[in-house]
Formats: structure tokens, C-alpha cells, sequence
């Protein structure tokens, strides 16, 4: 066996049979009746799961580090130690971007790892956020009734991306409709792959026209692409597309549509929170850990990897679980429990990995892999865990702040998380609140 990082060992060639195909089931050892008797296989897909997954996610940790889905091709990995240990080894796993899972993998250019682009997004965001929240607000006065999420914390999401690019206002409503048709497409129904696909090149034709539009007539990262310097030509409407595709726009709506779902559920917690941003710091950061809005993330061996007593062959898809790892008892005390500024949760981000100063972090995966740069950088941008995080906050506080008082009235049941695309999201998308009277 050869050494690799993370302590790991990659198995060496294996003679294959005649026919020259390698059924790496052979040496595994391993079938689909062999599977743990924890779960049975259609547990990680039913009704149920997708209401409340945490039990099956508990089963399978503690009996199965690293779980054979035969449903859905993939192995599942729900140890805190073991999730973070795979997600950031590229050594041996690799991330496909979301652009494969539409088979668009060489159309455009990620803009997002390019410092201007990143600082220029994060300007606009920074600036506009607590006035795009206040705008997506006032448009429900008059209303007794209103969807918390829908109404207005993805609305703002939405708008906040949208000036980030520089959309013009004729064509928020086309922007809005294709970006969110375009990250429907990252499961496996091949409807949603198509639609997916559909609004990229919606997109693209969008911003090809914007590009050659006058450069006084634009806005946010297309007033800038020009000084962009990336190789292969100018920047393109496939580019500015791309980067769209593999941006995040979950965390931030997901994280917020969560934590309000936590508080409606502990009121006690809501009340200690106040005005006060760090404890909605540590609110949030706690709703990370407790429920994150994506639950897992997809990694691919690059070649055979023997780990968990199993031979992982060349491209398997390897199924690393935030929701299962972030209540780790091995990890978490109490770990079900909801405890904003709990003792043994990192309460910063953590550097290089998911350990700082020898307490864990949450794991999030939508917003990448942590930093290797200082928390508070001197020549580039927040990481993308701090810009979600903040821009979180403020939304979520400047919410609780006009309507706390009907927050407090919400009903629990009505205001729960679920799993509803084969995404690996989880997340409260709906919150009805009364409010009786105007505020």
C-alpha cells in the first residue's frame, strides 16, 4: 500500500477477469442483502426521511461509519471526524461541479475564485442587504397574513444576487425565474436536469446582451468584468452563467428560514436574543450545527481508496453528511438539543479545517471548504462562510425586530423543516405568520 493524506491508503491494480471489467463488488465482499440491518435500503429515501431524518442519519452513524447505499449508488459517511477528513481531502476525492450534474461541464468559466469578482459581490451585498430586506417588508404591509420565507426572506436573497450582477430592473422578474430554475437541476430528476439546462442558456443569452450594452449602463460584477484577468479570452455571458451555476444561493435563505424555525420552537431562546447581533452570531452558528440547510454533499474517488474496511473503487460517489456529522455525540454533547453559545461549538470560523482552538466548527458545505487566509483578511474578501453568516444575520435580526411579536405566536408544527428535492437541502421553506394588525 502506498501512504496518502489523511491516512489513507490507495489499494494497488487488482488483476481483472478476462472480459477486462473489474466488479470491485467481488472484493468488497459486500451485497445488497449483507447491507447493516439498522436501516433497511429505501430508509434513506421514503416519506419519512424526508419529514425527519435524523433518526435513520443516527442509525446509520453509529452502526455504520461508512454506509452502502444501494438505492442510490453512493456511501454514505456520517462520523464528524470522518466527514471532515474526507471533505477536504482532494488528494483522493474530488468535487464535480454543478455544471456535470447538467452536462455542461465545459460551457463558461467560474468567475467566483477571482479576488475582484468575490470583493465586488461582497461590497454590493454588504451595502444593500438591510435596505433590500426593508424593501421585500414593506411590500407585505396591508397583509394580516404572510409567508415568512417565501414572502420575504428568499425574495431578498433573490434581489441581492440580482444587483450583485448588475441586472436592470426590466429583467429582475426573467433573472430571478431562470436562477432559480437553473439550481432546481442539481438532483437526479432528468425533468429538472432539462429545465436546468434550459435556463442557462437563458442566462447566458441575458448577459451576453448586457455585455454589449455600454459600459456606463452597468452594474455590480458586469461593470468590472473588464479588468477581470482570466485566461482564455474575454469574459463571455457562458462565464458570468457558470458562476452563477455554482454559486451558492441556499445557506444564506436556508440558514434563516431554519433559525426562525428553531426560535418559533424554543421561544425562551428568542427572548434572550434581543438586539444583540453576537448572540444572533451564535444563534445562527448553532442553527449550522443543529440544522444546516444542506445536509450532504457529493465527493468522487479519484481512484481506489480502501477506508471504513471497504474497497471504495475509482469514482464512487462518496455521500459526506453535514446533518449526520453536526450531532455527533463522539463530537457534541446533547447533541439534539438546540444551545445557541454552547461551550464545546467553535463560536468563529475556523482556519484550514473544521478545529479551532480545539473545538469544532459546524460543517458547512455550501459554503465550500474553510479558509486557509486569516478570518480578517488584509488583501482579500471575507470567505464565503463569513459573508453567509453575516448577510444572515442581518436579515434574520432586522425581521425579528418589526415582527418578533407575531414570530412568538407562530405555531410549531406549521413552521418544520423537510427534505423536498433529492438535493440534499433541508430546510423550513414555509412559515406562515398572522399578523392581525399592520405593524
Amino acid at each position: 500500500m502506498t501512504g496518502c493524506p489523511m491516512g489513507e491508503t490507495v489499494a494497488p491494480p487488482r488483476p481483472t477477469d478476462p472480459s477486462g471489467i473489474r466488479s470491485y463488488e467481488v472484493f468488497q465482499r459486500l451485497r445488497v442483502h449483507e447491507a447493516s440491518p439498522v436501516i433497511r435500503p429505501r430508509q434513506l429515501w421514503n416519506a419519512e426521511f424526508r419529514e425527519d431524518p435524523y433518526p435513520v442519519l443516527h442509525a446509520v452513524r453509529e452502526h455504520t461509519p461508512c454506509y452502502r447505499d444501494w438505492i442510490g449508488n453512493a456511501f454514505w459517511v456520517t462520523r464528524y471526524d470522518d466527514v471532515t477528513s474526507v471533505f477536504v481531502d482532494d488528494a483522493n476525492y474530488e468535487t464535480r461541479t454543478r455544471r456535470w450534474w447538467l452536462g455542461y461541464a465545459h460551457r463558461g468559466r467560474d468567475l467566483s475564485p477571482l479576488i475582484p469578482a468575490i470583493s465586488e459581490i461582497a461590497r454590493i451585498v454588504d451595502e444593500r442587504v438591510l435596505g433590500v430586506t426593508e424593501e421585500c417588508m414593506s411590500q407585505m404591509s396591508g397583509r394580516d397574513t404572510i409567508d415568512l420565507i417565501a414572502d420575504v426572506v428568499v425574495p431578498t436573497t433573490l434581489v441581492l444576487w440580482a444587483e450583485a450582477f448588475g441586472i436592470p430592473l426590466e429583467n429582475r422578474v426573467e433573472f430571478i425565474r431562470a436562477l432559480l430554475r437553473l439550481h432546481r437541476g442539481r438532483g437526479w430528476d432528468p425533468r429538472h436536469i432539462a429545465d436546468a439546462g434550459d435556463a442557462f442558456e437563458s442566462l447566458a443569452a441575458m448577459f451576453d446582451t448586457l455585455l454589449a450594452s455600454s459600459d456606463s449602463e452597468r452594474g455590480g460584477v458586469l461593470a468590472i468584468v473588464d479588468t477581470l484577468d482570466l485566461p482564455g479570452g474575454r469574459i463571455t455571458g457562458d462565464d458570468l452563467a457558470a458562476t452563477l451555476c455554482e454559486s451558492d444561493i441556499i445557506t444564506v435563505p436556508g440558514s434563516v428560514a431554519n433559525l426562525f424555525s428553531l426560535l418559533i420552537a424554543h421561544p425562551d431562546v428568542m427572548d434572550t436574543l434581543g438586539d444583540e447581533r453576537r448572540l444572533w452570531k451564535l444563534a445562527w452558528l448553532e442553527t449550522m450545527r443543529h440544522s444546516p440547510p444542506i445536509l450532504t454533499a457529493s465527493r468522487w474517488a479519484r481512484h481506489e481508496v480502501e477506508r471504513f474496511g471497504l474497497l471504495l473503487p475509482a469514482g464512487a460517489r462518496v455521500l459526506v453528511c453535514a446533518g449526520a456529522a453536526n450531532r455527533d455525540p463522539r463530537v457534541f454533547s446533547d447533541p439534539d438539543e438546540f444551545r445557541p453559545g454552547r461551550k464545546d461549538l467553535c463560536q468563529r470560523e475556523a482556519r484550514g479545517h473544521y478545529r479551532a482552538d480545539g473545538l469544532p466548527s459546524a460543517i458547512s458545505l455550501g459554503t465550500g471548504a474553510p479558509s486557509r487566509f486569516p478570518a480578517v483578511p488584509e488583501d482579500r474578501p471575507r470567505s464565503d462562510f463569513a459573508r453567509a453568516r453575516d448577510t444572515a444575520v442581518t436579515i434574520a435580526m432586522r425581521i425579528a425586530t418589526t415582527w418578533g411579536d407575531h414570530l412568538r405566536r407562530c405555531d410549531p408544527a406549521q413552521a418544520r423543516a423537510v427534505i423536498r428535492t433529492d438535493g440534499g437541502e433541508r430546510v423550513c421553506w414555509s412559515i406562515p405568520v398572522r399578523r392581525g394588525v399592520a405593524t
